[in-house]
């Protein structure tokens, strides 16, 4: 037999919508995987998934494994005879385990000495022995939260499994796959089709399943088919689609024949706001917002029916019956919410436990509070502002609004707050308050917005790490790592100039007396961020390296604005071709210093400077520190370092020419002190002895 296309199709009851393109992803990865481990040669994985699958197609796998011999080792010879040659136990029990006798046995000479060996011919198995385990596998290698379990069967999965496709070519491979037995009957659409398809070769599956049983496998397609269809209903009506990105993948997942059908609603709800009637579009009904060419939005959407059906009118007037009633409740939401203003509803945060050992929602307001007036009179900003938006910022979580859609607390906050005559900062910063709320998102813009963003995410660290419920491992149910990068990225990206330690030091001073002590909350979280901070950059930069990244923080800068201008001069520091010398001369004179036990060292006596090289560094160092030091108070670092680059010469001299280590013990100690003084010119803006240079 050949090399041919393989193919594995596990056929279920509906999957997760929102997983599906992971599940997807991972049965091909861990397939792809266990084939190699098997040591089954192959050529490319290709992934396709629709609601009622996941299949992996594999180009050119092999119908077996290759033979292979291996030479097994046994005890050495001392051991394994006697004076006269006879074997010994070990011998004997080395060529039981090998199955021949112990003449059959061969001698090997290797560094430690002769040993007893075996060489063992391995032929390799066929696909059809291996393949089972190998899917079951990589199955339960899945990343399922929760797996379940049908039947009388012992399978678990993320769903009920009824059918697995098993193809090598044209050849079926017969054999046991969660419980079930394979096949080559997969099954069409659940209503356009509604019976069994045979699938002839691996190389028809895609074609078979699209022309006979309306099924699109291949998710890109569907999801490119997806878009095209909403967006050209959207342009029939010269509209455009709103955030449609965030649903195709998901409406991809929901549907296998898709069908783009256009619906509409009563223009009366376009006076809720904006954001109500795109979650409750989207959220509920995965239905596709559409805007005007000035984006404003329209009373039509797009949805995706999962049918070709002979009266598409019908499946129109049902979608659009649909989305009445779930309007209807947004717009009872949000005149009723406003019965009743956000200060009005401060009382009631107290009836609302925060975090075990946190307080109330009331406490962690009050705690906000505090630190965004700190932080914005740290900043320079208008303390009232952020103060007063954040002893708002949670009443929004006890409106019905946000009870119905809670991905759109602090939006509907800022709305309330308007509809409060709030000053615009107070409501907008509330609206801001969640800035980013994931990778890539928006930053707060306004000063009181990012105060009172910080100070939450702040509060919010300090206090889960003040219980003992740091994040472990992959485990993070509060979200402390992405509120961690939301505090590097606005204080980064919005140039901050924040004293973060002591603003740390404070959020971990205002949580309640905990079993975790403030100073030692704050120690922790410093480092939790400073964690976050190095992953933030080295993304940022290509360039950047980790070592480049450990010769700022070795110098725990207070601002994350000035670690960023220190960065961004060590690294223009590394191009200057003085750059490698002096860099391991920092090395060497933190080694000399450590050796002497003076990682510091007193003022240096001009008088006892005797050689001309170290007159000459001790001249060139005078001037340089005179130089150097006012560029380093104004975060001139670049210019900073470029001159000390000057010093390259002297210092190579100085190593080269003058004894450090002198026997005469003043003489000595003013050469360290002579190191010492230079050294800290570099250190006043990194360490960059630890830089890492070819």
């Amino acid at each position: 037999m050949k090399a041919a296309n393989f193919l594995v199709e596990i056929g279920t009851e509906e999957l997760p919508p929102k997983a599906l393109r992971s599940l997807m992803d991972a049965f091909a990865d861990l397939l792809a995987r266990g084939l190699d481990d098997a040591r089954l040669e192959r050529g490319d994985v290709h992934a396709y998934a629709s609601p009622r699958r996941l299949a992996v197609v594999v180009d050119e796998l092999q119908p077996a494994q290759a033979d292979r011999s291996t030479r097994q080792m046994g005890p050495p010879t001392r051991v394994a005879f006697d004076d006269k040659g006879k074997p010994k136990p070990a011998a004997v029990a080395f060529a039981k385990k090998c199955g021949v006798d112990v003449g059959a046995l061969e001698k090997t000479e290797t560094d430690k000495g002769e040993y007893l060996s075996y060489e063992v011919f391995e032929a390799g198995l066929p696909v059809a022995e291996l393949i089972g385990g190998i899917i079951d596998k990589a199955l339960a290698a899945l990343p399922i939260p929760r797996r379940m379990r049908w039947g009388a069967g012992d399978a678990e999965f993320v769903r009920p499994v009824h059918w697995v496709v098993l193809l090598h070519g044209n050849k079926l491979i017969e054999t046991q796959v969660m419980g079930m037995q394979t096949g080559a009957l997969t099954q069409g659409h659940r209503f356009h089709t509604g019976r069994d398809i045979r699938i002839p070769t691996a190389d028809d599956y895609l074609e078979v399943l699209d022309t006979n049983g309306r099924v699109i496998a291949d998710f890109d397609r569907r999801r490119e088919l997806v878009k095209v269809g909403v967006e050209n209903a959207a342009k029939k009506i010269n509209g455009a689609i709103v955030d449609g990105e965030k649903l195709y993948d998901e409406v991809a997942a929901l549907v296998e024949w898709p069908v783009p059908i256009l619906g509409s609603f009563d223009e009366t709800y376009l006076q809720l706001p904006r954001e109500v009637v795109v979650s409750t579009l989207t959220g509920h009904q995965r239905y596709f917002p559409v805007a005007d060419s000035n984006g404003n939005l329209v009373s039509k959407f797009v949805t995706v029916a999962n049918l070709e059906s002979l009266d598409p009118e019908q499946v129109r007037q049902g979608n659009e019956r649909v989305i009445r009633p779930r309007l209807a409740d947004a717009a009872f939401f949000w005149d009723n919410d406003r019965k009743r203003s956000l200060n009005e509803r401060r009382e009631d945060l107290h009836d609302v436990v925060y975090q075990r050992g946190l307080g109330s929602l009331a406490d962690k307001s009050q705690r906000v509070a505090t630190l965004a007036a700190n932080i914005a009179g740290a900043l320079g900003n208008d303390a009232t502002a952020a103060s007063r938006a954040a002893a708002l910022s949670k009443c929004d979580l006890l409106t019905g609004m946000v009870g119905e859609f809670p991905e759109l607390q602090g939006v509907m906050g800022r709305y309330y707050a308007i509809a409060d005559g709030e000053p615009d900062a107070v409501s907008t910063a509330i609206g801001e308050q969640y800035l980013p709320r994931f990778a890539g998102d928006d930053l707060p813009q306004s000063a009181a917005g990012q105060a009172l963003s910080l100070a939450d995410k702040l509060d919010t660290l300090a206090g889960v790490f003040s219980i003992g419920k740091a994040p472990s491992g992959n485990r993070d149910p509060f979200g402390l790592r992405r509120a961690a990068l939301g505090v590097v990225r606005i204080l980064v990206e919005r140039q901050l100039d924040l004293d973060l330690p002591a603003a740390i030091a404070e959020a971990a001073a205002l949580q309640p007396a905990t079993k975790v002590p403030a100073d030692v909350t704050a120690a922790d979280l410093n480092r939790f961020i400073a964690d976050r901070l190095k992953g933030y950059f080295l993304d940022r930069d290509a360039t950047l390296t980790a070592e480049t990244f450990d010769a700022v923080m070795a110098r725990a800068p207070a601002s994350l604005v000035d670690f960023d201008q220190r960065l961004t001069a060590v690294q223009a520091f590394l191009a200057l071709d003085e750059a490698e010398s002096l860099a391991a001369a920092n090395k060497r004179i933190g080694n000399i210093l450590k050796k002497a036990g003076l990682e510091t060292a007193g003022p240096v006596n001009r008088k006892l400077l005797t050689e001309s090289n170290e007159i000459s560094l001790f001249e060139v160092v005078t001037d340089a520190a005179g130089r150097v030091r006012p560029l380093v108070e104004k975060r001139q670092y670049t210019e900073a370092l470029a001159a000390l680059a000057g010093l390259r010469g002297p210092v190579d001299k100085f190593f080269d020419e003058v004894m450090v280590m002198a026997d005469d013990e003043s003489v000595r100690n003013n050469r360290l002190a002579l190191l010492s003084e230079l050294r800290s010119l570099f250190l006043e803006i990194a360490d960059i002895s630890r830089l890492a240079i070819a």
